[in-house]
C-alpha cells in the first residue's frame, strides 16, 4: 500500500500572492472606474502617474524595509479589510468613484497591515497615503469650486489688462471685448487643472526635498497663489492676443493646447524654483542637545 502525502501547506509568501491577487481582482472595476475619470477630465490625468510616484516612493525604503521585524495581523488587518471591501461595495452599487477608490487606498494598507504588521506599515506610510491624489474628488465638491475659480481669474484677469490698456469689460466670467468678440474663461483656464496636479508634485517634492514640517507645508501651499498666478498670466495673454489678431487666433485649437501645455510647465518650473529657493536660503533648525 502507498502512503498518504499530506496536503500541502502554503506558505506566508504564497499568502501574500494569493491575497494581492485577489485584491487586484476585486479592485479591478475600481481601478476601471477611475481611469474613465481620469480620461474624461483634464484635471486627474495625473492619475495614471501617481500609482508610478508611490512605487518609486516605497522603492526608497528598499533598504530599510528588510531591516523591520514582520509581526502579521491577521485579525485586525482583516476587519479593516473587510471594512474597505464594504466601502467598495457601496461605492460600486452607488456609482461613488470617489469612495471605491479611497477604498482601494484602505485595502493597501490594509493587505501591509495583516502580511507585514505596523512597523512596515508605518515605514510605507507616505507612498500608501499618496495614492490618495489618483482618487478623483467629488463632483458636488469640484464644480462648485471650478465656477468660483472661474470668477477668480476672470477679475484677476480684467484688472491686470485695464493696467495693460487693454480695453475689454466682464460679465460674470465671459469677457467682452472692443471688437464685439468674447471669450470665455473655461474649466481649463480656471487653475483647476494646475492646482490639482501641482499638488501632488509639490507633496512629493516637499517629502524628499525639505528636512522640515513647516518648510513642507510652505511648499505645498506655495502651489495655489502660483498656479493661479501662471493661469492669470494665461488668460491675459489670450487677451492680448484676441485683442490684437481677433479671438478666433486667441481661441484656435492649436493654440490653446500650446497654452494649456506651457501653463503647466510653467507652473512646474516655479514650483521647482521656490523648492531650491527655501533649501538654499531658509535654514533649517538644528536640534538643541
Amino acid at each position: 500500500m502507498s502512503q498518504a502525502r499530506s496536503p500541502t501547506r502554503i506558505g506566508p509568501e504564497g499568502v501574500e500572492w494569493l491575497l494581492l491577487a485577489a485584491l487586484a481582482i476585486a479592485f479591478t472595476p475600481a481601478v476601471i472606474a477611475m481611469s474613465e475619470v481620469w480620461s474624461r477630465h483634464d484635471y486627474y490625468s495625473h492619475g495614471y502617474l501617481v500609482p508610478f510616484g508611490a512605487l518609486w516612493a516605497a522603492s526608497a525604503q528598499r533598504n530599510r524595509l528588510p531591516k523591520l521585524p514582520i509581526t502579521r495581523e491577521p485579525l485586525r488587518g482583516g476587519i479593516l479589510l473587510g471594512l474597505s471591501l464594504g466601502l467598495s461595495l457601496i461605492g460600486r452599487l452607488a456609482s461613488i468613484v470617489s469612495l471605491e477608490g479611497l477604498a482601494l487606498v484602505l485595502s493597501v494598507a490594509s493587505a501591509v497591515y495583516i502580511t507585514r504588521g505596523m512597523a512596515w506599515l508605518r515605514s510605507l506610510g507616505f507612498s500608501i497615503s499618496y495614492l490618495i491624489f489618483m482618487v478623483p474628488i467629488p463632483e458636488s465638491l469640484i464644480i462648485p469650486l471650478i465656477a468660483k475659480l472661474q470668477l477668480f481669474v476672470s477679475a484677476g484677469a480684467i484688472q491686470i489688462a485695464h493696467v495693460l490698456s487693454l480695453p475689454v469689460i466682464r460679465d460674470g466670467n465671459v469677457m467682452h471685448l472692443e471688437s464685439g468678440e468674447s471669450l470665455f474663461v473655461a474649466e481649463a483656464c480656471s487653475g483647476i487643472t494646475s492646482i490639482l496636479t501641482l499638488v501632488p508634485l509639490a507633496v512629493f517634492l516637499a517629502y524628499f526635498t525639505q528636512q522640515t514640517f513647516a518648510r513642507r507645508v510652505l511648499l505645498i501651499a506655495s502651489v495655489i497663489p502660483l498656479a493661479m498666478l501662471v493661469n492669470l498670466t494665461r488668460v491675459v495673454v489670450t487677451i492680448y492676443v484676441a485683442h490684437a489678431y481677433g479671438s478666433e487666433v486667441a481661441t484656435g485649437e492649436w493654440l490653446h493646447n500650446w497654452a494649456g501645455i506651457a501653463t503647466y510647465v510653467l507652473g512646474c518650473v516655479a514650483l521647482l524654483a521656490v523648492g531650491s529657493a527655501m533649501t538654499r536660503f531658509i535654514p533649517v533648525e538644528k536640534a538643541t542637545t
